[in-house]
């Protein structure tokens, strides 16, 4: 296992627009146009858009929303069905074409990666990565520059699209003490809110926080740890380890609803059953079972169990899902149901 040390720089590689750039890449003809890819295609169907096309985004769509809408906000747009095998084929292009430089590849999605690497030029580097990138696949990529991962990562959004940017130690105050505590990876909108209950809205305004305070609210971990965000610290290791799934899931959108306890029950366990099969192939037990519910018209909870002990049976999985089903409070419509066994950690 190759690692870059914390005296090197790690920059981060995000393929832009990725599943809409491979559609692109495969019909040329839809280049420049709003190109929406999730589901099946359809969007008179319940499913949700995947990525969108810089074009659609513009109309204000974007990933996680529901296709009606989007084809609402859009109607001109493209819609295509998701096609995972060709999208999985293409980044496994771009990863080994990263890594015939002299560096790190750490991958942590499909169009994503970490990357540490000696170098006087960081710039150049980015550079080479996004020339290499696009002579291997034709995709364009954008590069964020850091000194630590959390730095990396949030300096690729200001080099979207296809830019370069460095966010360091030297210029973190003057880029990100003014913006929304939300600009901070690893803070969403429950957070978010918390924080501004707080009196908290900003970077600084986090970094300055009593750490006493944050504890409280969040809990002696993850107190600190937003607090720590703020003030720009993190992982400084990259690692070339394989990218490796933490869980499989299976879920379905149901074009209307279900209100029968028998159905809903007979679609987790098919569910649990598919989740099984994914989980034999992977040759890994799971020791933890989760079931997504999202009721009408759009409101999606999610509970897991404990398994007694890791397995790849489907009776188990099967069994573990229906009772985690039981935890729900089952007083409205079922839109989506979902299933998702995770795996111990490595």
């Amino acid at each position: 296992m190759s690692t870059v040390s914390s005296s090197d720089w790690v920059l981060h590689v995000d393929l832009d627009q990725f599943l809409a750039a491979v559609e692109i890449g495969r019909r040329p003809e839809l280049r420049g146009k709003p190109v929406i890819v999730g589901g099946n295609g359809d969007p008179t169907q319940r499913t949700v858009v995947a990525t969108a096309s810089y074009e659609a985004r513009a109309f204000g769509v974007h990933s996680g929303m529901p296709m009606r809408i989007a084809a609402k906000r859009c109607p001109e747009a493209v819609f295509l069905p998701a096609d995972n095998a060709a999208y999985e084929e293409v980044s496994e292009h771009v990863m080994a074409r990263m890594r015939t430089f002299p560096v790190v590849v750490e991958v942590i999605g499909w169009d994503e990666a970490f990357v540490g690497a000696h170098t006087n030029d960081p710039e150049a580097l980015a550079a080479d990565i996004q020339r290499g990138v696009a002579e291997e696949t034709g995709l364009s990529c954008s590069v964020g520059i850091g000194d630590n991962k959390l730095r990396a990562k949030l300096a690729t959004g200001f080099g979207k699209p296809a830019g370069i940017y460095r966010l360091t130690r030297e210029n973190w105050v003057a880029v990100m003490a003014g913006r929304p505590t939300d600009a901070l990876w690893g803070i969403g909108p429950k957070t978010t809110k918390k924080l501004t209950e707080m009196g908290l809205h900003t970077v600084a305004d986090l970094a300055r926080a009593d750490p006493a305070g944050l504890a409280a609210r969040f809990g002696p971990a993850m107190g600190p740890y937003y607090r720590s965000l703020a003030l720009g610290a993190g992982d400084t290791n990259v690692t070339a380890t394989p990218y490796v799934a933490k869980s499989r899931s299976r879920e379905v959108t149901f074009q209307e609803n279900l209100t029968s306890h028998e159905e809903i029950s007979a679609h987790i366990v098919a569910l649990a059953e598919r989740v099984a099969q994914d989980v034999a192939e992977e040759g890994r037990p799971a020791a933890r079972v989760a079931v997504k519910v999202r009721f009408a018209p759009f409101f999606t909870q999610t509970r897991s169990i404990t398994l007694p002990e890791p397995t790849s049976s489907a009776a188990d999985i099967s069994r573990a899902a229906l009772e985690v089903l039981t935890r729900f409070e089952h007083n409205r419509p079922i839109r989506l149901l979902g299933v998702r066994a995770e795996f111990p950690p490595q």
